[in-house]
């Protein structure tokens, strides 16, 4: 089931997004994963919080998986834990035989690494 999120500004629907579960899912997974080791560094939700930058409202969000979250707050909790890394080699294409090949075949020379 995808659930739909609406904005309405003078009575008219200006948007309208769909959340799939899938997403749902992973958000939430990820927000686990960082209550996790937020717990295993022996830090306070106070202490990341203010490490962070964010509010604890903010954490609480992330930690729980709600969508919606900044991106920047999400990425300076992911750094504070040591994960910016984990987190660029994981999106980078060039990190797996599919995004090589594929980069000496659609991309211009000068965007290839």
């Amino acid at each position: 089931m995808v659930t739909p999120v609406t904005t309405i500004a003078n009575d008219e629907v200006m948007s309208q997004k769909r959340t799939s579960p899938k997403t749902q899912r992973t958000a939430k997974e990820i927000g686990q994963h960082l209550l996790t080791w937020r717990k295993l560094l022996g830090l306070t939700a106070e202490q990341v919080a203010e490490r962070a930058r964010i509010s604890r409202n903010t954490l609480r969000k992330i930690e729980h998986g709600e969508l919606g979250v900044g991106f920047e707050a999400f990425l300076d909790v992911a750094r504070l834990f040591g994960l910016s890394d984990v987190l660029n080699t994981a999106f980078d294409p060039y990190e797996t035989d599919f995004g090589r090949a594929g980069a000496d075949q659609i991309l211009p020379e000068h965007v290839r690494r």
